[in-house]
């Protein structure tokens, strides 16, 4: 059995492996799928329609 020394992993690390040449191109497409799927999902939803949303009625105006 070997010990394993090596440092934990840390944010910067993980930064520092994502931005090297062939993991940013993979990491640059996720990221403009999850952008485009949350958009995707945002533009399916339909508003709440509450009663005091509704316009007021229109008249006529008064001279």
């Amino acid at each position: 059995m070997s010990e394993d020394n090596s440092p934990p992993r840390t944010f910067k690390g993980l930064l520092r492996w994502a931005t090297t040449p062939p993991q940013a191109w993979g990491v640059y497409l996720l990221a403009i799928i999850l952008v485009w799927l949350l958009s995707f999902y945002a533009g399916t939803l339909k508003p709440k329609k509450t009663p005091d949303a509704s316009p007021p009625p229109v008249t006529a105006p008064r001279s």
